[in-house]
């Protein structure tokens, strides 16, 4: 799938399907938590565990809306 292809699906799936959107603000949350955890110059054993946890949160998420791009491209395609 081309890059601009994949962009407009995601675009489509955002409008159109409401648990592939819930899962694009998920992913959102997760990488804007991350970001804020790296802004930090240390982290403590806490936080390290919160970056684990919300990289793996973040990566599931991710795999959900492939999965539902895949889907829908097949169904369309």
């Amino acid at each position: 799938m081309e890059l601009t292809n994949e962009v407009e699906l995601k675009a489509h799936l955002i409008q159109t399907d409401p648990d592939f959107r819930a899962l694009s603000d998920e992913h959102t949350t997760y990488d804007r938590q991350l970001m804020a955890l790296e802004e930090k110059e240390h982290l403590t054993d806490d936080e390290l565990l919160e970056e684990v946890r919300l990289k793996k949160l973040k990566l599931h998420a991710k795999d959900q809306m492939r999965l539902i791009m895949a889907k829908h491209h097949a169904a369309v395609g």
